[in-house]
């Protein structure tokens, strides 16, 4: 599949997801700012693409970005986050969000399996309640030691990290 075809919005992937589901194929949602893209990312993705048929990843837009990481950031902006991710051959989906959490696209989704990475427990995944309530699943996948965009993003800077 053409990456561009890859990048929906919030409405296509809530029909799209009907669809999936009416084929009872199994929806793996997970999210994150994706700024740099790097190995701890890549691991976290593909795990996630493991655990279903079809991987949906959110993305926070540039607003929602500098809300949550300051004025500095992103350093990509989101149709290039996007389109990196949706390059991808194991992410079968890319919606961007503008909100600061992913609550609304999560709905939207109704993933079958929720995941996020090992800096988050069950109880503070915010849309797992939903997911939950559905029958479905959280799942935290271990952080890969070494791997932080913001860790990189100071090194670049000269900061250390």
């Amino acid at each position: 599949m053409c990456s561009d075809l890859k990048i929906v919005t919030r409405e296509q992937i809530r029909e799209i997801c009907e669809d999936l589901r009416g084929q009872g194929k199994r929806i793996v949602f997970t999210n994150g700012c994706f700024d740099i893209l790097h190995p701890g990312h890549i691991h976290c993705l593909k795990r996630a693409r493991d655990l279903g048929d079809a991987l949906v990843v959110g993305v926070n837009d540039d607003h929602s970005v500098r809300g949550l990481k300051g004025p500095n950031r992103p350093i990509l902006p989101e149709a290039q986050r996007a389109e990196i991710l949706a390059a991808l051959f194991f992410v079968d989906y890319v919606a961007l969000f503008p909100e600061p959490t992913p609550l609304e696209l999560v709905q939207a989704v109704q993933p079958d399996v929720l995941v996020k990475g090992g800096d988050y427990t069950p109880d503070n995944v915010v849309g797992a309640s939903d997911v939950l309530s559905r029958g479905g699943r959280v799942v935290i996948i271990p952080l890969t030691p070494g791997q932080s965009t913001s860790g990189i993003i100071n090194k670049l800077r000269g900061s250390g990290g």
